[in-house]
């Protein structure tokens, strides 16, 4: 065949082939850009399949991934995208994979991962809150065994979350359940059916019936969820996607987006459906929250002035009706991360979800007092309700100590499941605890009084305590005071920090602090030997060859030869006076010999050290030669000296 009549064809297939590639590029990136993320992660999937790997690609992939909760396969691809090893890469990807590595329960791996997040993005309020909270496994271990937790019944395929107390026993959720016949009603970001609200009510024997839909009023042809309800139960609040005349709408970008509608209950029927005033086509809205007399509505936004993706906001609800400006509940609250599904008891405790706290992975529960903001911890609910994946939407009934949340753990009957709780212990924010310590000699173990304790806590407030004559202190605290260090001190002692939290009185153990004596710089002509304590040094018999059991106690002239530079030893050996005077001398020389060849193989300049063989020329009794004696008089002679010269 002629071969320059087989080349065009070879090129318009290869020019075919690459425009189809370039075409489903930018296919996935548009899908992306209009959180079509079921499509987008098929076009690019089929794309690293055919070898196309870019920096571009893996990033989307994780985010389709990271958004839709499925944290394993996020991790897997933001972790090729971190291999990549290219400087242009956005120091959130390092959050999210830490995050995704947490979900999957590698949390040494992801600590690892939130210190290099921590180093690119220091002033992140989220690598701040884990820089003073790096044992937050521990902390969560302690407040965790709070709840008592279980599935409902009534828990679909699809996704059931955001459940609201109405009207007594009713209950009034977000459900997908019985949608998705029509390819409309699909949704493109997660490929599940759109949302509807939903209501159950408690049977005689507590189970809760078969759910019904709420409203033909307010549920239409998009997204609705997160009610809550005033005491009355005849105005709602609720949260939908942006529509118009009842339909899925969108805007410039192909985004649509959330916003908070409220409606009256009024001779039988749900009407006067309208927008909030703070709702914009520019930023979401959604997952209100009611306090318990009705002035104050709770919601998360990322309108401007937002810190993260999602903050919580409150904002006042006036007597004739209108709203006051909404308030970001600031940083102690909000984090560069998601804060979101508010929760207001009548007590004022907030409950909300965060991937931006530290916690066990995906979304945790958090509360907060709000009645006192400045003082008050924000605390991790800890398991059960909290595990590896999201956990959000909870509501309590401080009087029964009963309520709901949703998650999407393993075990569930769908997507997202509501699962009921009961709350055996109540959390405490603000208490007051004796931490108690006791200050012992690092060597021998005596207890030492008067060592002066000064605490020190993230606020740079200081509390001092002495320990008494049996070496113990006591101090009263508050509950949740962080101690990032607590100074200790004592005379002839080593100056000394420990690091410690208060935690709940049945949590509390006793601290132990250990003290080093000071080591004085020896006077000239004093012998190391007797200063430090030595045992004695041993030979082989007849031999220059220094014992093993011997090597500790020459390694503490070696400590201390390093932590006093300026000083100089003369080494002297001595023997008894058995055996012939030329015999000991020569013998005691090697002795020296062997001793300073050894401080010096460990690090000593050999320029520090001098050294003589005495032999019997200077013995310390009468046990000269041809004196008997017993052995014990003899083991006086045979000696090592270390005598400072300098």
């Amino acid at each position: 065949m002629n071969k320059l009549k087989i080349l065009p064809v070879i090129l318009i297939s290869i020019n075919s082939f690459l425009w189809a590639q370039e075409g489903k590029l930018k296919k996935a990136k548009t899908n992306i850009d209009n959180f079509a993320f079921v499509e987008a992660i098929s076009s690019y999937s089929e794309l690293v399949k055919k070898g196309y790997n870019s920096k571009d690609i893996f990033s989307n992939l994780g985010n389709a991934h990271y958004l839709n909760a499925n944290y394993k396969e996020a991790a897997n691809w933001y972790g090729k995208l971190l291999k990549l090893n290219t400087t242009d890469i956005d120091a959130e990807y390092l959050y999210r994979y830490a995050q995704s590595l947490k979900s999957i329960e590698k949390y040494s791996e992801s600590d690892s991962w939130m210190q290099k997040f921590n180093k690119a993005k220091a002033d992140d309020t989220r690598a701040l809150k884990f820089n003073k909270n790096k044992d937050y496994l521990e902390q969560i271990k302690i407040t965790s065994g709070r709840y008592q937790i279980e599935n409902l019944k009534i828990n679909s395929k699809a996704s059931d979350f955001s459940p609201s107390f109405y009207k007594n026993d009713l209950l009034v959720f977000s459900s997908a359940r019985d949608s998705g016949i029509a390819k409309k009603n699909i949704h493109a970001w997660n490929d599940k059916p759109f949302l509807n609200l939903f209501k159950t009510d408690k049977q005689s024997n507590g189970n809760l019936k078969e759910p019904v839909k709420f409203s033909k009023k307010i549920n239409k042809k998009t997204h609705e969820s997160s009610p809550t309800f005033s005491k009355d139960g005849n105005t709602i609040y609720f949260t939908r996607n942006n529509s118009s005349n009842g339909n899925f709408s969108r805007d410039k970008k192909g985004i649509s987006r959330l916003k908070v509608y409220t409606s009256t209950y009024k001779n039988g029927v749900w009407g006067n459906i309208r927008e909030l005033p703070f709702n914009s086509n520019d930023y979401s809205v959604a997952h209100p929250t009611l306090n318990s007399d009705g002035t104050k509505l709770y919601f998360a936004s990322d309108m401007p002035g937002s810190i993260g993706a999602s903050d919580i906001y409150v904002v006042d609800i006036k007597k004739n009706g209108k709203f006051g400006t909404p308030q970001n509940l600031g940083d102690k609250i909000n984090t560069e991360g998601n804060e979101t599904f508010p929760f207001i008891t009548d007590s004022n405790i907030l409950y909300f979800a965060s991937n931006g706290h530290p916690g066990l992975g995906g979304l945790d529960m958090f509360a907060a007092e709000m009645s006192n903001t400045v003082d008050s911890p924000v605390i991790n609910l800890g398991e059960p309700i909290n595990s590896n994946k999201d956990d959000f939407s909870l509501i309590i009934d401080e009087t029964s100590k009963s309520g709901y949340f949703a998650s999407n753990r393993k075990g569930g009957k769908g997507d997202d499941d509501i699962y009921s709780f009961l709350e055996l212990k109540p959390i405490v924010f603000n208490c007051s605890n004796t931490i108690q310590g006791i200050v012992k000699d690092i060597e021998n173990g005596n207890t030492l009084s008067n060592a002066i304790i000064k605490l020190i806590n993230d606020k740079n407030e200081e509390f001092t305590v002495i320990s008494n004559e049996s070496g113990h202190f006591k101090i009263d605290l508050k509950c949740g005071n962080k101690f990032n260090t607590a100074h200790v001190s004592l005379e002839k002692y080593e100056y000394s920090t420990i690091n410690f939290n208060v935690l709940p009185k049945e949590s509390q153990k006793l601290i132990e602090v250990l003290l080093s004596k000071v080591k004085e710089e020896a006077p000239l002509n004093s012998d190391l030997f007797h200063l430090l304590n030595l045992n004695p040094i041993y030979f082989e018999t007849n031999s220059s060859y220094i014992k093993k059991i011997s090597y500790k106690e020459l390694d503490k002239i070696v400590t201390y030869l390093k932590d006093n530079k300026a000083i100089r030893v003369d080494v002297r050996s001595h023997t008894d006076s058995r055996g012939s005077d030329k015999y000991n001398l020569w013998l005691s020389n090697k002795r020296a010999k062997q001793t300073m060849d050894y401080i010096i193989s460990k690090g000593i300049d050999k320029g520090r050290l001098t050294g003589k063989g005495y032999g019997e020329s200077q013995i310390l009794n009468n046990c000269s030669n041809s004196v008997k004696c017993s052995e014990e008089d003899h083991q006086i002679n045979r000696r090592s000296e270390f005598i400072v010269v300098e």
